[in-house]
């Protein structure tokens, strides 16, 4: 395939404020006249519109065999982003296009039934990240040798410790064959040797030539690995292109910032 794999166009999305219920007449008269006498900056919140906007018009295009790599603050919109992609979440404005199969490595173990055992739960994933029972039959012991539970494997995932819940799920993910991988802080999951164990993945996952999307906050692994880093804040693209260059400027802003402050 010549063109992207992944192709945003002006993408956007908000959120409602949860607005706060008044307990009395009282409260409910003073918050309506807040709503009245607040004033509009043009911030999020103006003429009316009380949302919240964790992305504003995001373009963003991902070529076959690119890695690239997401930087910012808490809030900045890096996982909201790769929940638009993973089809999670609808944008409320604008496009995303998505040309092959995505393995999303987000919210590791989110669909594991506590009941279940570690097998099972593997087994169950694996089926709902599209692999057919042949190849769930192929890969179980391998998915279940990497996530390294031992004994544990056939307990209930309710006896599971985080670490232990994040590895197994993080070990299914994994093994699921992708055109597209959306990694959200996953090299952060378990132990030192579960953490070398899934940058050695990585390596792997690279030179297969998978496209991969990654958010993170540690800045030497988008160093490592990215072709090409996006720096998000307050949901807007800030600066974009070439990983080393776009995260000295952002060490620089970060450190005039810790000064600053």
């Amino acid at each position: 395939m010549n063109g992207p794999l992944l192709e945003l166009t002006g993408v956007s999305r908000s959120y409602r404020r949860q607005e706060r219920r008044p307990g009395t007449l009282k409260g409910a008269l003073l918050d309506g006249w807040r709503k009245r006498a607040a004033p509009t900056d043009g911030n999020d919140v103006s003429h009316g519109d009380d949302r919240i906007h964790a992305l504003r018009g995001i373009d963003l295009s991902v070529l076959p065999g690119e890695i690239v790599g997401l930087c910012g603050h808490n809030g900045a919109g890096k996982s909201t982003l790769l929940k638009l992609i993973a089809g999670i979440l609808p944008p409320t404005a604008g496009t995303v296009r998505v040309a092959g199969r995505v393995a999303p490595l987000l919210e590791l173990g989110a669909g594991f039934l506590p009941e279940l055992t570690g097998r099972e739960n593997a087994a169950l994933n694996a089926a709902l990240l599209g692999l057919d029972d042949e190849q769930i039959a192929e890969r179980l012991e391998t998915i279940l040798e990497f996530a390294g539970l031992g004994r544990f494997v056939d307990s209930p995932v309710r006896t599971y410790s985080s670490g232990m819940y994040m590895r197994l799920g993080f070990a299914v993910a994994s093994h699921v064959d992708a055109e597209i991988l959306l990694l959200d802080e996953v090299l952060s999951v378990g132990d030192l040797e579960f953490q070398r164990q899934c940058a050695d993945w990585l390596d792997r996952t690279r030179d297969s030539g998978v496209t991969v999307l990654m958010a993170s906050h540690h800045l030497p692994t988008l160093r490592d690995y990215c072709d090409r880093v996006v720096w998000l804040e307050q949901g807007a693209v800030v600066d974009q292109g070439n990983a080393g260059q776009v995260l000295d400027r952002y060490e620089g802003r970060r450190a005039i910032e810790a000064v600053t402050s």
